[in-house]
């Protein structure tokens, strides 16, 4: 055999090795416990059993106030919610931000269903656990969907929908590291790759926030959305939500969401560009459009002061608000 085949067979061997260790060395889970000082609001952290999985969510604000739920992303956590969560309170809601199930601190389990629709189903079970009857939904890129979803499966449980950048169909899958991450058998080696990288975490970020906001990914910020991509149970989840991505539903029918809506939409957001929260103004029967100026995917962590400003005005309002843009 010649030699530059023997240096690349065990440049391949050492590569594979590398790989191997990686995937079992990864810790099994991640345990809040072990982690409370490293989250956001971890005082106002509560565990609630659904379907025997525990769901993590968080709640402030008084009890009796009009009530204000918050679905975070996909691969995401209550974390994207944490410069809005206490000021939304101080309004006078009760505030309940939610990690879905195979994120966050919630469990993940083996054989979780992990769609848009399960995921909206546990939601609503959540309200009943708490209490909740009516809520208004704020739900940011994939936790759009799943607020759109309840809005069309059981409009009776849903006052108002906020909608951040919000998912609509399955054109985010196409982008060729997911569509790499979600190939049979390569996916299942890659993707925990993928998601235990911080290089790939920072590159990420750069992705979802604007060019102004970079200081919105220091290292401790980066460390907390890195902390549950870590483990094996959380890669396994988000892959096979990946995997059972349909979203192009809320596309078709949001033209039967009657509840009262408020888009919210970064100008430079390519997750989930503006032209889908424009097709939504169009096919909504009462819908508004916000666009925030240079802002990217997550304006209510580049802009927490005015997104504050806007859902309160929003969620008080008996008005129609007029679009700005």
């Amino acid at each position: 055999m010649k030699k530059r085949y023997l240096i690349a067979a065990g440049a391949g061997g050492f590569a594979g090795a590398a790989v191997a260790a990686k995937l079992l060395t990864r810790p099994r889970e991640v345990e809040w416990r072990e982690h409370a000082g490293e989250i956001a609001h971890a005082e106002y952290s509560w565990f609630a059993e659904i379907d025997g999985a525990r769901v993590h969510h968080q709640d402030a604000g008084p009890e009796d106030g009009p009530v204000v739920l918050l679905i975070h992303g996909f691969c995401a956590s209550t974390l994207v919610w944490s410069e809005v969560f206490l000021p939304l309170a101080s309004e006078g809601f009760r505030v309940v931000a939610v990690d879905l199930l195979g994120h966050g601190f919630s469990d993940k389990p083996k054989d979780g269903e992990y769609t848009i629709e399960a995921q909206a189903r546990m939601v609503l079970s959540l309200m009943d656990r708490l209490g909740i009857e009516r809520a208004t939904l704020a739900g940011s890129s994939y936790g759009g969907a799943i607020a759109a979803s309840l809005a069309l499966d059981y409009p009776e449980r849903v006052e108002k929908l906020v909608l951040v950048g919000s998912v609509i169909n399955n054109e985010a899958t196409k982008q060729p590291l997911l569509r790499l991450a979600s190939a049979p058998v390569v996916g299942n080696i890659i993707s925990p790759l993928l998601l235990d990288s911080r290089w790939m975490v920072r590159r990420r970020l750069k992705k979802i926030f604007s060019e102004g906001a970079r200081q919105l990914f220091d290292e401790k910020r980066m460390e907390a959305r890195h902390l549950p991509l870590k483990a094996a149970s959380t890669q396994h989840a988000i892959l096979q939500s990946l995997r059972r991505w349909k979203a192009e539903r809320i596309e078709r029918d949001a033209h039967l969401i009657k509840q009262p809506t408020l888009l919210i939409w970064g100008e430079q957001d390519v997750d989930t560009p503006l032209r889908l929260g424009e097709h939504l103004h169009d096919s909504m029967p009462d819908a508004r459009l916000i666009v925030f100026r240079r802002c990217g995917h997550l304006p209510q962590e580049e802009y927490p002061q005015e997104f504050t400003e806007l859902v309160t005005g929003f969620v008080k309002s008996k008005e129609v608000m007029s679009d700005e843009r």
